[in-house]
């Protein structure tokens, strides 16, 4: 059995006292493109279970998700089951499918704005450089991309500072290693491997760690009757 297998194995008891972790997104938290191991909501919590931490995680991330379906079918679940931290991380279907700009801030601020008026811990992620992506051919393919990117990552920044989230800048640390380990993409070459999944929670680890300590010293709301304790 693999480490992170028998860590998942240790970690899968129940608590009442476990803060509920909710994460809304898209593929890459559902792990899409990982042989084993799942996307970054699960390593995040396994990491968490192996400082001793206990997290029940809730996972409500759906492949393909753009802002807008998340606002529909995911926010309204989550917020119900009262989390005590979330993470999001949406926009990269919406850049691929070319949303329009001020139609994804819209959408984004409507969940961002729900988050924010739970007064619990949100990290939030932007979108990676897509444009280092082998399916991203040629300079005007790149250029497009790019443009697009950074107008969603623009807006998702202006959120996350109006909101007071953690913002974790998926963006910078793609750029930088992409174009030097491909061994970061699965074989789809657009989702993460599981080396690349394992970058992504490394980049996010740190305030991940920050959320899920504020977490737990905060008064905690009933937790859902649903969802995977990691302790």
């Amino acid at each position: 059995m693999s480490p992170l297998l028998a860590a998942l194995a240790l970690a899968m008891t129940s608590s009442a006292e476990a803060p509920t972790y909710l994460a809304l997104g898209d593929s890459t938290g559902v792990g899409v493109g990982a042989d084993r191991g799942g996307g970054y909501p699960a390593r995040l919590a396994v990491r968490a279970a192996r400082e001793g931490a206990s997290v029940r995680l809730v996972n409500l991330c759906v492949s393909g998700a753009r802002v807008a379906d998340l606002v529909a079918g995911q926010l309204a679940p989550g917020l119900a089951g009262k989390p005590d931290l979330v993470t999001l991380g949406v926009g990269i279907n919406d850049v691929t499918w070319g949303t329009d700009p001020e139609a994804f801030a819209r959408d984004y601020e409507r969940a961002a704005a729900a988050l924010a008026r739970l007064g619990v811990p949100v990290v939030a992620v932007n979108v990676p450089d897509l444009t280092r992506s082998p399916l991203a051919a040629g300079e005007e393919a790149k250029r497009t991309l790019g443009a697009r990117i950074a107008a969603v990552n623009a807006r998702i920044a202006a959120a996350a500072a109006r909101h007071g989230f953690a913002l974790v800048d998926l963006f910078s640390a793609t750029s930088h290693e992409l174009p030097f380990h491909p061994e970061l993409l699965a074989a789809d070459r657009f989702h993460p491997s599981d080396l690349g999944y394992e970058r992504w929670a490394d980049a996010m680890q740190p305030a991940f760690e920050q959320a899920l300590a504020a977490a737990r010293r905060a008064p905690r709301p009933a937790a859902l009757s649903r969802g995977r304790t990691l302790r």
